[in-house]
C-alpha cells in the first residue's frame, strides 16, 4: 500500500525522544493544542474504568463482550491465551530499541510512502499540530509485506519477539471474530470471511512517549478511531495513559497486569452497519515517566470491498455505508493524520 503520491514528509523530521532528552522546560509551538484539545479543557472522570471480560468464562464471555461493545467499544480480556512473558519480553525489547543510539534508530527512519519504520509524524499537511511521540510501524500479514530486513534488528531478540507475538496475537483477534460474529446472530465465520478469510492484513505500531514538560498542553496521539479491524492494545503497565472518549467525558483507563486492551475499528462499525461503533481515543503524555505501547491492528485484506454485511440490512435499518476498500479508507488518515471519527461519519450514506 503506497502513501497515494505521497513520496516523503513535507518538512524535516524531528524526534520527540531528543527534544524530551534535551532538557528543554518549554515544548515548541508545533506540539502546542488548540485549547479545546488540550487535555486540561475537557472533562476526565477517573472513577470508571472499562469492563475486563475473561475469556476463558464460555458463554458468559460472548455475553460481556455483547455488552461491553455496545456501550463501550472497548474492553480489557484476561484468559486470552498469550503467554504472559511474552508480553512481558515484548515490551522491553521495544523500550530497548527506544533507547539504542539515535543512529541505530535512524537506520529504519520512515516515509508516508508505506510509513513502515520508525517515525515520529502521521499525515501528511504541512504546518501541522504534531504529537508528543514517536513510533515504529511494521508489517505482519500478509507474507508478501513482512519484511524482516524492515524490523529492528536491536536488541537482539527483537524479530523473534515479533513473530511469535504477532502469531499469538493473531490467533486471540481470530477468537474475538468469531465471538463479534456470534453476537451480532450471523455465522461464526461471517466477519472474518468478509475480512478476506485466512487473507487478512495485520500491522503493528510500537508507541513511544518520551516524558513532557508540559502535558496539560500537547498530546501523545491525537483523539481518533482506528481505521481497521480490531486493535489490540498492549499498554504500559505502570504508566496510564489511554483515554477513551464517553460523551463528553475521557475516561483514563487503568490496565489490568498481563490484559489487553481491546477496540472495535472503522472496519467492523461498518460490516456490522453501526451496531458495533468504533470510539475515540486519544493519549495524555506525562511530565515524570516515559511510556511504551504495542497497538496490533488486525485488518481487512486491503483490497476487498467493505459494506454492511447482508444479514444486517434490512428496510427498517438499511445500510448506512457504500463499499469500500481498505486500501482507500486508510489513504484518508495517512494524509490527513489522525482527527476524530471525521472519517467513519463522512462515510455514510446521504438518507
Amino acid at each position: 500500500m503506497t502513501g497515494g503520491g505521497l513520496q516523503e514528509w513535507p518538512e524535516p523530521i524531528v524526534r520527540v525522544q531528543s527534544l524530551s532528552e534535551s532538557g528543554l522546560h518549554v515544548i515548541p509551538d508545533r506540539y502546542v493544542k488548540p485549547p479545546h484539545q488540550r487535555p486540561t479543557t475537557t472533562r476526565h472522570r477517573d472513577a470508571s474504568n472499562i469492563p475486563i471480560v475473561d475469556l476463558g468464562g464460555g458463554q458468559q464471555s460472548g455475553e460481556e463482550i455483547w455488552a461491553a461493545c455496545r456501550d463501550w467499544g472497548f474492553f480489557q480480556v484476561v484468559g486470552h491465551g498469550v503467554s504472559p512473558e511474552l508480553m512481558d519480553r515484548a515490551r522491553v525489547a521495544w523500550r530497548e530499541f527506544f533507547h539504542q543510539p539515535m543512529e541505530v534508530k535512524q537506520r529504519y527512519a520512515n516515509s508516508p510512502k508505506t510509513y513502515e519504520g520508525y517515525g515520529s509524524r502521521l499525515g501528511v499537511q504541512k504546518g501541522a499540530v504534531l504529537d508528543w511521540s514517536d513510533y515504529y510501524f511494521l508489517h505482519y500479514l500478509p507474507a508478501a509485506l513482512k519484511d524482516h530486513d524492515k524490523w529492528p534488528s536491536l536488541p537482539s531478540d527483537v524479530r523473534k519477539v515479533i513473530d511469535e507475538y504477532g502469531k499469538q496475537v493473531v490467533a486471540l483477534c481470530g477468537r474475538l471474530m468469531r465471538i463479534l460474529s456470534l453476537n451480532l446472530g450471523l455465522n461464526e465465520r461471517c466477519l472474518q470471511d468478509a475480512f478476506g478469510g485466512t487473507e487478512i492484513g495485520a500491522c503493528m505500531r510500537v508507541n513511544f512517549y518520551p516524558k513532557c514538560p508540559q502535558p496539560d498542553l500537547t498530546l501523545g496521539l491525537s483523539s481518533h478511531s482506528d481505521p481497521g479491524g480490531l486493535t489490540i492494545l498492549l499498554p504500559d503497565h505502570q504508566v496510564p495513559g489511554l483515554q477513551v472518549r464517553r460523551g463528553d467525558d475521557w475516561i483514563t483507563v487503568k490496565p489490568a497486569k498481563h490484559a489487553f486492551i481491546v477496540n472495535i475499528g472503522d472496519q467492523v462499525q461498518v460490516l456490522s452497519n453501526a451496531i458495533y461503533r468504533s470510539v475515540e481515543h486519544r493519549v495524555i503524555v506525562n511530565s515524570a515517566k516515559e511510556r511504551v505501547s504495542l497497538a496490533f491492528f488486525y485488518n481487512p485484506k486491503s483490497d476487498i470491498p467493505i459494506q454492511p454485511v447482508s444479514e444486517l440490512v434490512t428496510k427498517e435499518r438499511p445500510s448506512l455505508y457504500p463499499p469500500m476498500t481498505f486500501d482507500q479508507y486508510r489513504l484518508y488518515i495517512r494524509t490527513k493524520g489522525p482527527c476524530g471519527k471525521s472519517q467513519v461519519e463522512a462515510l455514510k450514506s446521504p438518507r
